[in-house]
């Protein structure tokens, strides 16, 4: 009887992840990205943001291929945890080759 709201849980940690990406320029990306940058946001980001300087991490505007805002298993995790409280996200930045 225990084993059903672990399973529970854990679907729901795992099945929590999301992404938004956003293409900039066509150039070749990499799979990995030139920069991850963990963000903190508090009860699910409601009224708060946060800024990337993409330009200035690839050394110029023209060099940003893209931008991407991930909610990974950890970030699902830690805010499961918190029970919403603190919920992070991980930015990452890939430059142009």
């Amino acid at each position: 009887m225990k084993k059903l709201p672990v399973l529970c849980l854990l679907s729901a940690v795992l099945s929590g992840c999301a992404s938004q990406t956003l293409h900039m320029n066509h150039g070749s990306v990499d799979e990995n990205a030139d920069e991850e940058v963990w963000q903190h946001f508090f009860v699910g980001g409601i009224a708060q943001k946060k800024t990337v300087d993409a330009a200035a991490i690839c050394g110029g505007s023209s060099r940003v291929a893209q931008v991407e805002t991930v909610a990974d298993v950890w970030d699902a995790l830690l805010a499961a945890i918190t029970v919403g409280i603190y919920t992070p996200r991980t930015s990452k930045v890939y430059c142009t080759q």
